[in-house]
Order: C-alpha cells, then structure tokens, then sequence
C-alpha cells in the first residue's frame, strides 16, 4: 500500500512517519514543504511539496500513485487565519482540492484532517453527524474543505477530526498547549488561564493510531478522533502542572474575552467517540497517560 502524507514535518506527520515507516506492507511517501526533519530519514521516500501548488501536486502524484493520502498539512494559527483569510483559504481549501482532484485521478483512498472548531461551541460534545456551525475564519475553512472532499466524487474518502493535538516531535517551528503549560509551570512565573474553553485534548500518537486504522481497513466517512478526557483549559493546565510536580498556585483563572483575541473560539467542544471505537477499534490514551508517553519521550531527547 502506498501511502503519501502531506505535512509530515507537523507534529502529526512525523508520528504518521514514525508509525509507518517500518511496516512492511506500506510504501511510505511523506510530503512537507522544505527539507525533511525527521532525525533518522531513509527507509522511506521523503519528497518536498507545495499543496497549494496543483501542478506540482500533480506531478508528484504521477511519480508515487498514491494508494491512500492523508492529509495533515494546514494552516492552524486560529488568530493568523483570521488575520490573514486570502492565505487560510489558499493552505487550507485551495490546497486540499488540488489534491483531492489528483486522488479522484488516480483512485486513492483520501483521508482528511479537520477540527473541533467547525462547530460553535454551544452543544459539545458531538456526534460525527451534528450539524457545523464554525464560529472564526479558520473553522469555516475547515468545514468548507470537508466539503470539497465529501463533493468530488472521490472512489474513497474519510474524514478524522480532531481537537487540541499535543506531544513531542523534532523541529517543530510551532508548540502546543501541554508543551507551553509545562515550561511555563517550569520557569514559576505568573500565568493567566482560560476557564471558560472545554476540550478533550489528543495525543498525536493516539491521533496517528486512528488515521493509520481508517488507512488500513478502508474506512470511509466521518470519524472523531481525539482524547477521551474532558476538561477546561484551566484544569488541563492544572493537571499538567500536577502530573510534573509542578507549583500551580501561579495560575490565574481569567474569561476568554479578556484576552481580545481576532478569532471567536468554541466554549464546549469534545466529541463522542462511540462510532471509532466500534468501527476502527481506536483506543486513546488517558490524559495523565498521554502525559507519561509525552515524559519518557523528552527524557529520550
């Protein structure tokens, strides 16, 4: 099985890599923009690619004649794509039907990446079948790109949301919130935290775990993918902080819209995991769990 993975410099790409790279039965393509990052490359074709580009997304599909794509690569910055709305549709929407339109060409299995933040926030956690309702610029991009990949007439396709991805990888130019909690926990200086946001926080290996069973079983449709644990930012914060024994009387409880971000935010996402479970046989980590995993890795580095 051939297998091209977009965004395989993020986080997600590399644990896809990391995941795949030694199995067998798959022929790994891994796709970033610039050099590879991963530490230790071979065992697997690495080449550079421009998703938004759809003559280079073309001819790299007629290189590799991919089997399945999945595709991790986007533009995330919540607040950046509401700042920038020309450059989020480019990464996120222009980007994907270029290589939807290469995968209807050559038959593969396309398995899409989206977020929590297509929904509004009022009625989490939810069904893969509730209704969207995306409150800032980034989501709508999102959604509209779920659509450009429900619509295409594609032999295959899935479709894996996600919501607050964390864990370690090599070279990373962006972190993510159980990283910052954790240094800034470290360093003892004051912290103000959101109480009012809710969600069920993934951990990339988890997350990778879950996109290589809809690669493998040929699983088509919609999929929640994340953590199994619910909680506030605060708490999450909180439970880091406690999971490294870390002083938290640092950490000041403050409402979302103090912080005067440009993009409006979800209150209460989460999502219901019942149809992955049955259907994929995902089983993600716990968070003090994911955490443990999160710990052995940096004392590895």
């Amino acid at each position: 099985m051939r297998v091209l993975v977009t965004g395989s410099n993020g986080l997600l790409g590399q644990k896809l890599v990391s995941a795949m790279r030694s199995d067998k039965d798959v022929k790994l393509i891994a796709t970033s923009r610039g050099e590879d990052r991963t530490p230790d490359p071979g065992d697997y074709l690495y080449l550079s690619l421009d998703c938004t580009d759809a003559a280079a997304v073309n001819r790299c599909f007629d290189e590799v004649h991919p089997d399945v794509v999945i595709h991790t690569a986007a533009m995330t910055n919540v607040d950046a794509c509401e700042l920038d709305p020309m450059n989020c549709q480019l990464q996120n929407v222009t980007a994907t039907k270029n290589l939807v339109d290469a995968s209807v060409v050559c038959g593969a299995h396309f398995i899409h990446l989206s977020t929590d933040f297509i929904f509004d926030g009022e009625a989490g956690p939810y069904n893969e079948d509730d209704e969207p309702k995306p409150l800032s610029i980034y989501g709508q991009s999102k959604l509209d790109a779920e659509h450009v990949v429900m619509n295409a007439g594609l032999a295959k396709w899935a479709i894996a949301r996600t919501i607050i991805v964390y864990g370690v990888a090599p070279g990373l130019s962006r972190s993510n919130v159980v990283l910052w909690a954790k240094s800034a926990l470290e360093k003892g200086q004051p912290i103000k935290v959101v109480h009012d946001q809710w969600r069920m926080p993934t951990l990339a290996e988890d997350l990778a775990d879950g996109c290589i069973r809809i690669a493998t079983r040929g699983a088509t449709g919609i999929f929640n993918l994340c953590g199994p644990d619910g909680m506030s930012i605060l708490e999450l914060v909180q439970r880091v902080g406690a999971y490294f024994k870390l002083d938290t009387s640092v950490i000041t409880a403050i409402d979302s819209a103090s912080l005067n971000q440009p993009a409006k935010r979800p209150p209460k996402t989460g999502f219901v995991l019942d149809k992955s479970r049955r259907v994929l046989g995902y089983a993600p980590r716990g968070f003090e769990a994911g955490l443990n995993v999160l710990e052995q890795q940096l004392q590895q580095r």
